[in-house]
């Protein structure tokens, strides 16, 4: 799958994935598009070739062109290009700029971060999508997506597939010792000290904490979980004193509990990932990519590893970091209408239903999180369902990169204590406000 910037089975509902069965469930899911999408006999005047921009898929690419193929038949005269880019989503970005800023027609749909979209939409880069996203249809798809997509009220890409922030934990230890999983921050604290003294070397919890993007998730996180935010009403209210309270937490968990090793604080996800899947730590934040490596059943930790919301303070909720990918449909596209109906094809029930088989892309639609095959082949989606209805979008903002320079040099120097965490806090304050003043 994709792994994003890089988007709940209690201890007695571990998922596990039959490599066989999933095979079987995955043909007969694509078998049925493909017979629902035999040729319709419409044409679209000269012959159209898209080029359908992507990262590079982690898995066979067989079932994405599965899905292109299908569109073909049922679109009589179009034909789809699929070009991927490096998974590094800096490295995406970075290409889609240069070409849109050059008005360049040279791809037509192409995957967008979930925050990009408000930014290349201010700048004119994307086609309106609300023909695509009528009311009922935006409310058949999870609000947090929808939400990330939306410029001035109205559709600038099409969610595709969510990513959120997860609590990934093993059960089978959480068991030996008598604990839960934990619904709140101190739970989680009093849990990983409990079993980390009784079980040498392991580390108590591992998250993403390098001077990055992946660092703004994991903050925001621990910031929303204890009823902070970041704006309110188009105020900036960072400097707050709830906000000062989750941060000091983030930071004590280094520093003061020692549950989380120093290295958390240059780790991204594929360093979490890796020390979690060799049995080295209880708990790990990490988005759901991370999840089909430790159901693989040559994992150390296969049939161990349960995954649940991310924890809160008392008195907030669970609040997860919405990631995740998004089709867009390029403003200098020579076949707009072509586009338009390739975005609405890749994102139907039976294309969702397809990819989610094939590469564990997390559906966008919520009815998908009730299907028979999907459940059987996931039966975390039960729980991912609530993480994904309470994901909250980054601040939708056309300056979100420059906001978020802010946030990752201020929450760096926080959790390295080079800054406390109030100086630190009102330091980003007043960036982020110059960013707004600067906007007007």
């Amino acid at each position: 799958m994709v792994v994003a910037d890089e988007s709940t089975p209690r201890p007695d509902s571990v998922l596990t994935r039959d490599a066989r069965a999933r095979r079987r469930l995955l043909l007969g899911a694509v078998a049925a598009p493909l017979a629902a999408c035999s040729p319709a006999g419409r044409t679209v005047g000269a012959p159209v070739t898209l080029v359908f921009k992507h990262a590079k898929l982690f898995g066979d690419p067989g079932p994405l062109r599965a899905l292109l193929d299908a569109f073909e038949r049922r679109n009589p005269g179009i034909r789809v290009r699929d070009e991927t880019l490096p998974s590094s989503s800096d490295a995406q970005h970075q290409f889609y700029a240069i070409n849109l800023q050059a008005h360049s027609p040279a791809f037509d749909v192409f995957a967008a971060d979930v925050i990009w979209v408000a930014g290349f939409a201010r700048a004119g880069w994307l086609r309106d999508l609300s023909e695509l996203l009528p009311d009922h249809e935006r409310a058949a798809l999870f609000a947090g997506p929808m939400r990330a997509v939306t410029h001035r009220r109205r559709p600038y890409a099409f969610p595709w597939y969510v990513d959120a922030g997860l609590l990934y934990f093993r059960s089978d230890l959480l068991a030996r010792h008598g604990h839960a999983p934990p619904r709140t921050w101190s739970g989680l604290v009093r849990a990983a000290q409990a079993v980390c003294a009784r079980e040498p070397g392991l580390r108590g919890f591992i998250w993403q904490g390098r001077q990055y993007e992946g660092l703004v998730c994991n903050a925001l996180e621990y910031l929303w979980s204890n009823g902070g935010q970041v704006f309110d009403d188009g105020r900036v209210v960072l400097d707050s004193e709830a906000n000062r309270t989750a941060l000091s937490f983030m930071v004590d968990l280094v520093h003061r509990y020692r549950v989380s090793p120093g290295s958390v604080t240059t780790a991204t996800e594929e360093p979490s990932r890796h020390l979690f899947g060799q049995g080295r730590a209880l708990f790990m934040r990490n988005w759901p990519y991370a999840w089909t490596t430790f159901a693989d059943p040559a994992s150390r930790v296969h049939g161990a590893v349960g995954i649940s919301v991310l924890p809160h303070f008392p008195g907030g909720m669970s609040t997860a970091a919405l990631g995740g990918w998004q089709l867009a449909v390029n403003a200098y596209s020579r076949a707009p209408d072509a586009a338009m109906r390739l975005v609405a094809w890749l994102g139907s029930v039976p294309a969702q239903k397809s990819l989610a088989l094939a590469y564990g892309f997390q559906p966008s639609r919520v009815a998908l999180y009730d299907d028979a095959d999907l459940l059987a082949a996931q039966p975390a989606l039960a729980t991912l369902r609530e993480v994904f209805a309470n994901a909250r979008p980054r601040p939708v903002m056309p300056r979100y990169v420059r906001v978020s320079q802010v946030l990752q040099t201020e929450f760096s120097a926080a959790l390295s204590r080079v800054r406390p965490v109030a100086l630190a806090l009102a330091s980003a304050q007043r960036g982020i406000e110059r960013i707004v003043a600067d906007a007007h």
